[in-house]
């Protein structure tokens, strides 16, 4: 449950490769407080914590970088391919992030700006204590093209994650609000200024 104190909780989500970062990025420019699952995974990772040693223990020091952290680019070349592995290393990693959200949320209630819980899975989590769902969407196509430019993924592996997450449709099936980015950033900018725009609308009373 969410404290009484919270002004308005939106949801953000949208499949890897569609530019949520992006989006995130300049919600939290506009003003939003920003609780980001992926940084926070990143942080319960760390060498040190409980979730990093149960990682170790389960998929042991292959999926180690020379300097003793993860190498993610290494343990998503054996999750992403074995269903297994990827709901053991899920049981590791989503109840400390949980955990972490939960205590931001709570932080954040005592703010009064807009707080934009920014998860991928967001959709598969069954998540419904929002005020609002905006579901940044990308073509598959287009999103494994920016996977392999940018981020250097083979388009194997890029279609082998995206095949792991929700559907395009079911994603959309859940949008109170679409972000479309098919285009530029300008035209991307353009939704998400449209989209803050919206969120407005729900904060007035």
């Amino acid at each position: 449950m969410l404290p009484s104190l919270f002004v308005l909780l939106v949801g953000l989500t949208g499949g890897i490769g569609s530019g949520k970062s992006t989006v995130s990025e300049q919600f939290a420019l506009l003003g939003a407080e920003v609780v980001d699952a992926d940084a926070i995974v990143r942080q319960v990772q760390r060498p040190g914590t409980d979730v990093f040693a149960g990682i170790v223990e389960r998929f042991g020091l292959a999926i180690l970088s020379a300097d003793g952290d993860l190498d993610r680019q290494a343990l998503a070349a054996i999750v992403f391919s074995d269903a297994d592995a990827l709901a053991d290393l899920n049981g590791l990693v989503h109840p400390a992030v949980g955990v972490e959200i939960e205590r931001r949320l709570t932080e954040a209630a005592m703010t009064d700006r807009i707080v934009i819980l920014d998860i991928p899975l967001l959709v598969e989590s069954g998540r419904d204590d929002m005020a609002g769902i905006i579901v940044v969407d990308t073509d598959p196509d287009i999103a494994v093209e920016r996977l392999v430019v940018q981020r250097g993924f083979s388009d194997t592996d890029a279609r082998a994650r995206m095949a792991r997450q929700a559907t395009r449709d079911e994603r959309l099936a859940k949008a109170d609000f679409v972000i479309d980015n098919n285009s530029d950033r300008i035209e991307l900018e353009k939704h998400i200024r449209e989209c803050w725009s919206w969120i407005a609308t729900l904060a007035t009373p």
